[in-house]
């Protein structure tokens, strides 16, 4: 599937959103509550510059999935180290825009000089760890049972890619 990749803007807010939330609606999102239009805004206004977020745009103009870069952790020395997030609506699957979404999100964090890229995934999303491992991502650790949902416990899988480079 072709699509266009670009950076996201406030009008993408509500594709967003609809997509994200569908994963709320599921264990591949920690958050418990669906994200509200102007949670979703401000969301989007947080994530620019360095911390950019992606939109795939399919040649009929809908949003099919994002992308974006965050802070890793607020203490200083963390500040070359971002973490990954990647959402593919249900009806996009499987067609390779996960990994269009992905390949651009590394090379924007290679751009803005980021070190390190974290992918913190829930245990049992295989497509989601298959998808970091193709770009060279390792896995580091998995924190067991750090979230419950849907009176389920849930495993993080840990993956990170070093970028290179010292700033």
């Amino acid at each position: 599937m072709s699509a266009l990749i670009r950076l996201a803007e406030v009008d993408d807010a509500e594709a967003i959103r609809g997509i994200y939330n569908r994963a709320v609606a599921t264990t591949n999102s920690f958050d418990l509550r669906p994200r509200s239009l102007e949670d979703q805004r401000q969301w989007l206004h947080d994530r620019r510059g360095a911390y950019a977020a992606i939109v795939a745009v399919d040649s009929d103009g809908t949003t099919a999935g994002f992308a974006s870069l965050s802070p890793y952790r607020d203490r200083p020395a963390y500040a070359t180290t971002v973490e990954d997030s990647v959402y593919v609506d249900e009806t996009h699957q499987g067609h390779g825009l996960g990994k269009l979404l992905l390949g651009e999100l590394l090379q924007l964090a290679g751009a803005h000089g980021f070190h390190s890229v974290i992918g913190r995934i829930v245990g049992h999303n295989e497509a989601s760890i298959g998808l970091h491992e193709s770009f060279g991502f390792e896995l580091v650790g998995v924190e067991r049972e750090v979230g419950r949902k849907f009176n389920r416990w849930l495993d993080v899988v840990i993956m990170q890619r070093l970028l290179g480079g010292d700033p």
